[in-house]
């Protein structure tokens, strides 16, 4: 099976991401220990989505976080350049009806009888969609994995309207000096051992260890989101700094 390396080609990530589809949601939840759930409420809660609001939702993998922004009546559009992904999410799409390959159009779905969620293929550095078209934009987990993550802002500020809100979920550092010492060992070696049991491409999970310990702080990555066109920017930490929910309004 295929991994990335930490030069993130396009292709590369792609490919990767495309291998480990059929089992990347229960791989996160034994992965993260049960806490991606917890996470991503915090990301739902972070947006303050009002029902009938519109929602790109990028690097959305299998829409697992688009459906968890739906729930309270809003509009989502999960993209991501994984084809692999889109098409598992679209047949776990429950109502949504038969896989439509997504390329080239949308598959939507109804979520609870209230929100939406359409998948849509696209890369971040190059977003399919109009000026302002978002009340509001967020990015879980797959900023770190985009070659250029400050052209990615851009352009997720670009889609967004003017005072829209951006909500950034992503691995950080943990902010205290024991847990961050755990948390590496656990990325080096722990991870990795778990990923052989439940995953189909446990390679693609020694990619994640290092894109991790490779990634920004929360105050260099504050900084560029601010760089990218972004105003009122903060951050709050999850489980102690292991996780970081970075906020941003559209100027």
């Amino acid at each position: 099976m295929s991994r990335a390396d930490l030069d993130k080609q396009p292709h590369d990530v792609a490919r990767m991401f495309d291998g480990v589809a059929d089992r990347y949601d229960l791989t996160n939840a034994v992965l993260s220990l049960g806490r991606d759930r917890t996470w991503r409420a915090a990301t739902v809660r972070a947006l303050d989505l009002a029902p009938g609001a519109l929602v790109l939702d990028l690097a959305a993998g299998t829409g697992t976080s688009s459906r968890a922004l739906a729930a309270p009546g809003a509009l989502v559009v999960a993209c991501d350049f994984s084809l692999g992904m889109l098409r598992v999410g679209r047949r776990r799409d429950v109502g949504g009806g038969p896989d439509t390959g997504v390329v080239g159009g949308t598959g939507r779905g109804r979520v609870g009888g209230r929100g939406q969620v359409s998948f849509v293929a696209g890369d971040g550095t190059r977003l399919p969609f109009a000026d302002g078209s978002f009340d509001a934009a967020t990015i879980s987990f797959g900023l770190r994995n985009v070659a250029d993550p400050e052209v990615a802002l851009r352009e997720l500020a670009r889609v967004t309207r003017s005072g829209g809100r951006l909500v950034v979920c992503e691995f950080s550092r943990p902010v205290l000096t024991p847990l961050r010492v755990v948390y590496l060992e656990y990325l080096m070696r722990v991870l990795p051992e778990l990923a052989r049991r439940v995953s189909s491409n446990p390679e693609a999970y020694v990619y994640l260890a290092e894109s991790i310990r490779a990634w920004p702080d929360q105050q260099r990555l504050g900084r560029l989101i601010r760089s990218a066109g972004w105003g009122d920017v903060a951050y709050r930490n999850l489980t102690g700094g292991i996780v970081a929910l970075h906020r941003a309004v559209r100027r």
